[in-house]
């Protein structure tokens, strides 16, 4: 899957027909997070990966790890994002943290849309924006908040084995949601956000997934 015009074309369109499902804010914080397309480049740089000696313009999704340091959700798998200051758009936040994370500068021109807002046991209600990164040929970790970078081949994300659901943790709750990467996996809210994009950007399905838990170890 090339990323490519086409690409760019398809997933715009089925953003513009989404009903997007907003939550209400209540007590809980904003923040808003970026599902950014960018070019596979020299590969994922991560264990089960092919390196490409060439640069690929394969599509793939952005994923970063969180430092091992940090106060709140330390060494977890996320998507660039952070809190929505006073009065930003969801889509301003996402560009800026972005910017801020790895050095990527988009501009509002590829934002192509928004997925449903996702409530987190943490306390956040999170926006996901879908932005096209396009090449993205450097990318500078800022090294206080993201570990490394990854540019996962959305392929990877169309695995048969997606998603894993587990038990609820409690008797009639919902499942816990996950995503098979590599030998690996990735947690709900991260992998909630990358499961819709693949349902309905990349195979034009209606799945909501804000009904999905998340595994203990993400709720502080």
């Amino acid at each position: 899957m090339r990323r490519d015009d086409t690409l760019r074309a398809l997933l715009a369109g089925r953003l513009a027909d989404w009903p997007v499902s907003a939550m209400a804010h209540d007590e809980r914080r904003r923040a808003a997070v970026a599902l950014v397309l960018v070019d596979a480049g020299h590969g994922a740089d991560l264990h089960g990966f092919a390196r490409h000696e060439h640069w690929s313009d394969e599509a793939a999704l952005l994923l970063t790890r969180r430092p091992a340091h940090m106060n709140r959700h330390a060494g977890q798998w996320a998507l660039p994002g952070g809190r929505i200051d006073g009065d930003e758009t969801p889509e301003a936040a996402a560009l800026r943290e972005l910017h801020e994370e790895v050095g990527l500068d988009t501009g509002p021109g590829a934002v192509l849309g928004r997925l449903d807002d996702y409530a987190t046991r943490s306390g956040f209600v999170i926006t996901p924006v879908v932005v096209w990164g396009g090449e993205a040929r450097t990318l500078t970790p800022a090294p206080e908040e993201v570990e490394s970078a990854h540019r996962v081949p959305l392929a990877e994300w169309l695995r048969d084995d997606a998603p894993i659901l587990d038990a609820p943790h409690e008797p009639g709750g919902a499942p816990v949601l996950r995503m098979p990467l590599g030998d690996n996996w990735v947690a709900a809210p991260t992998a909630a956000m990358i499961y819709q994009l693949r349902e309905v950007l990349l195979l034009g399905r209606a799945t909501r997934v804000a009904h999905f838990d998340q595994p203990r170890f993400t709720w502080r």
